[in-house]
């Protein structure tokens, strides 16, 4: 098997590659440095937030690559400060000057906000800044089955990707089956959970050591299996590297079970439940 990145065709037609690059704390010229770097090593997709307030760093590193920019997927995500419409339009221009980009290829709303209930304002927002050129595909983060029911009854129109927390302890399996039924593509954030001691279980040491693979090379894997698209995070050159090869090994079914039973009931990290979380 190859270990270039096969690539996913979204509900609108949008193709992505089937694993990103996260830059969550990667910031300034370091940050730029890093993400440089995992452009220069295969990394495709790379995914930002208004509210991670490296947009520019995301850019400088764009500028310093010489990677074309129409063979680059840039993600950002609008914060819950701004779902009213006019402000939703603002920010995403603003996302747009901050990183020096004439377009974001996808463009989120970061979390649902159910108390403010004005995700479907915002959502609208997103589908008129995909008219106007602003944005290549829009989708959601964080957004439940609910929410996404009532933005299709809406508007009409659903979510190219929900980014949601998704680790092996933490398999968001009812949600994954809804996004399959619904034809929007899953995307996973916190893929590796490094909060907790994940690269220490048992389990997936044995299935990796069978493998003669890293824990997070087999944890990656497995989200590739699930059919969702992992965005780790590192600033190591060597450890970009890693993440990303992936593609020459395949996790055996029984294999695919032992680390999905690793998931908890209350295995979100940090108890973000869409539900009732706010975010600004």
């Amino acid at each position: 098997m190859s270990n270039a990145i096969p690539e996913i065709t979204l509900n609108d037609g949008l193709i992505v590659p089937s694993i990103g690059f996260g830059t969550y704390r990667l910031n300034g010229n370091d940050g730029a440095t890093s993400i440089h770097s995992a452009i220069d090593s295969g990394y495709r997709l790379i995914d930002t937030a208004y509210n991670y307030e490296n947009e520019g760093t995301v850019g400088e590193a764009v500028r310093r690559s010489s990677v074309p920019r129409d063979e680059l997927r840039i993600t950002s995500k609008l914060p819950g400060r701004y779902h009213e419409h006019d402000k939703a339009v603002t920010s995403i221009q603003e996302s747009l000057y901050r990183a020096g980009l004439d377009y974001y290829d996808l463009y989120l709303i970061h979390w649902p906000n159910p108390k403010q209930n004005m995700y479907v304002e915002a959502w609208q927002a997103l589908i008129d800044a995909k008219k106007w050129g602003l944005i290549r595909s829009i989708g959601v983060c964080n957004f439940l089955p609910e929410h996404i029911e009532r933005l299709e009854e809406e508007t009409g129109i659903l979510p190219a990707i929900n980014q949601v927390e998704l680790h092996p302890f933490f398999n968001q399996k009812d949600q994954i089956a809804y996004h399959k039924e619904k034809g929007i593509q899953t995307e996973s954030w916190s893929p590796l959970a490094r909060v907790t001691n994940i690269l220490g279980n048992e389990v997936i040491q044995e299935i990796a050591a069978r493998h003669g693979k890293s824990v997070s090379q087999v944890i990656l894997r497995w989200h590739y299996q699930l059919g969702t698209i992992p965005i780790p995070k590192s600033s190591s050159p060597e450890r970009q590297k890693e993440n990303k090869n992936i593609f020459d090994f395949t996790l055996e079914d029984g294999e695919m079970r032992m680390i999905d039973e690793l998931t908890k009931d209350d295995g979100r990290l940090n108890n973000q439940n869409p539900a009732i979380y706010e975010e600004f």
